[in-house]
């Protein structure tokens, strides 16, 4: 394919990290989640057959292949890229890992608009509730990418065609087209920013990743009823272990307690007292 893809006129490196930057580590035998600065990526699969969960921030390309040669070995290329949903630090990265490993990109068809040009995400609120990262917020790249024909709706049947034994669940609120990856073996989940594991509009609490079940980041999410919706029903599912856009992957008894507590107290815990985009 020789279309043109382009990033927004606002892209840029955003100079915002984490003590676990550049960290990996293996959620189960086949599930290796990477922090990129201070948002999350998941390479799910083996050697034989892997893919990419979203990617990245803006300029961090090499790291995002380097970490897949290091787990995979060398001239390592996933079968897919998927995309929980198009905000900058989920896509930062996509164009060059197009162009270098010449693989599809799927995501859910009500955010294809937002990776084709065609639809720019509502400005961030940087007047929400929260702490400096939301301040900072206008700041962030919000322009819509272009990839053309490379990026392709996920099937209606909910299969992830790359992924086998995994389904994709939508889950908006955070963006229109937001969705997670649920695989009912192991009851493991990929909520992209459904929910997440530290208070992403913290300053403080980002560096340091202080683990804290929350709603999605509030500079971002424009529809807090959906918002709400979409973690009801990942409770619903029961999972034993998760992955998040943000902060660290959890476990366990007590992960499942607190995300039915977030579940049933959402509106106490998870939406702002005042924003932009509250009803």
């Amino acid at each position: 394919m020789n279309e043109q893809l382009n990033y927004g006129d606002d892209y840029k490196y955003i100079p915002a990290t984490s003590i676990f930057s550049g960290v990996g580590q293996a959620v189960t035998e086949d599930i290796y989640a990477y922090t990129i600065q201070i948002v999350n990526i998941c390479y799910v699969g083996n050697e034989n057959k892997w893919s990419l969960i979203d990617a990245g921030m803006p300029k961090s390309a090499d790291k995002i292949i380097e970490e897949a040669e290091n787990r995979f070995g060398p001239n390592a290329r996933p079968e897919a890229i998927v995309l929980t949903h198009g905000h900058f630090d989920h896509v930062g990265a996509i164009i060059e890992l197009i162009q270098h490993w010449n693989v599809p990109v799927y995501a859910h068809e009500l955010e294809i608009p937002y990776l084709t040009g065609q639809k720019k995400y509502p400005e961030p609120d940087s007047t929400v509730d929260g702490g400096l990262v939301a301040r900072m917020s206008p700041y962030f790249p919000n322009e819509p990418i272009q990839l053309g024909s490379h990026v392709q709706p996920l099937p209606s049947d909910h299969t992830v065609p790359s992924l086998s034994g995994w389904k994709w669940i939508h889950t908006p609120g955070h963006s229109p087209g937001h969705v997670s990856f649920f695989r009912e073996e192991d009851r493991a989940l990929i909520a992209g920013d459904a929910f997440i594991t530290v208070r992403q509009d913290e300053l403080f609490k980002v560096l340091v990743q202080e683990k804290e079940i929350t709603g999605p980041p509030r500079y971002f999410t424009t529809d807090w009823d959906l918002a709400r919706e979409s973690v009801f029903k990942l409770a619903c599912l029961n999972p034993t272990i998760a992955v998040t856009g943000h902060g660290v992957p959890v476990k366990g008894q007590e992960f499942k307690n607190q995300l039915e507590k977030l579940a049933k107290n959402f509106e106490d815990m998870a939406k702002p007292d005042y924003g932009k985009y509250l009803n």
